[in-house]
């Protein structure tokens, strides 16, 4: 393969984010058991048309913000000239048209929700920018992957939608943080960042002790551990003499949704499901070892 084509499918791979793929998968899979299942045969279509729909999102971001990051991020790929503008866009929205045509093959519910997230997706990237509330949004747009998934496993019912919101606030307040990278890597700015957004991180954790009662309080006080512990995990160079590290706790953020998933359905599903997300995890790390995150 020639160097041009590697570095092609680098700047596509950058622009897709695609090291945060396992999350949408872990949201997929979790929304999919939560309401019970479906047809084995739609679960690759449900996988492969959110991939899309999230590359695409991914796409038109660095497609809506080209003079923001002209001006202040040069070394992104359209302003250093890897890619133009114009394959981007052409490569966002070719890539939401076809993820929401896949899921609409997974059931006419699945089809409509795709679209209302496809919306979103749209609105997030026009207006993240400029308007200082658009991490809801975001969480949003993490909401309706499980309403998706939901719906192609036969129904949306209570349990995708409680934990579809829980997913939805946690999503909300790592975005926040990953809004505020600026303040987070210069130590005399970080007195300055709220600390509300951080409370929004532990609400899974929260939620989880509360909702589950009788055998499935074991498993979600365990899982609950995990994540509580992945959070200080990520949060660790907060404290650090050598001040916050913005990278490290942004990514450790994003890689965590794949344990939030994993307690929305841990206290209740076979063990075998369950030990997926632990792997997704860890694909997700180490995925974002080659391509950045964010």
């Amino acid at each position: 393969m020639r160097p041009e084509t590697v570095q092609h499918l680098r700047t596509l791979l950058l622009l897709g984010r695609v090291s945060n793929l396992p999350t949408v998968w872990s949201n997929a899979l979790a929304g999919w058991w939560l309401a019970g299942g479906g047809h084995p045969g739609r679960l690759p279509l449900l996988l492969l048309g959110l991939s899309l729909l999230y590359v695409g999102g991914m796409f038109l971001n660095d497609a809506f913000d080209e003079d923001f990051d002209r001006q202040r991020r040069a070394e992104r790929p359209i302003p250093s000239g890897r890619i133009t503008a114009r394959e981007v866009w052409r490569h966002g929205l070719g890539a939401l048209g076809l993820g929401f045509l896949l899921l609409l093959f997974t059931g006419w519910t699945a089809g409509f929700f795709a679209l209302v997230l496809a919306f979103f997706i749209l609105l997030y990237d026009a207006v993240h920018k400029a308007v200082t509330a658009s991490p809801w949004l975001m969480g949003v747009c993490r909401f309706w992957v499980y309403l998706i998934a939901a719906a192609a496993a036969g129904g949306v019912n209570g349990w995708a939608i409680a934990c579809g919101f829980v997913m939805a606030l946690y999503v909300v307040g790592l975005s926040y943080v990953a809004k505020r990278e600026t303040y987070l890597s210069r130590p005399g700015l970080l007195g300055q960042i709220s600390r509300w957004p951080f409370a929004l991180l532990a609400t899974p954790v929260l939620l989880a002790v509360v909702l589950n009662t009788g055998p499935c309080l074991p498993p979600a006080l365990w899982i609950s551990l995990v994540l509580a512990l992945w959070i200080g995990f990520s949060l660790q160079s907060l404290v650090e003499a050598a001040g916050p590290h913005a990278g490290r706790i942004v990514t450790g953020l994003l890689a965590g949704i794949t344990i939030v998933d994993w307690l929305a359905i841990a206290p209740a599903c076979p063990r075998a499901l369950s030990l997926v997300f632990p792997v997704l995890l860890l694909v997700t790390k180490l995925a974002q070892r080659f391509i950045p995150a964010t």
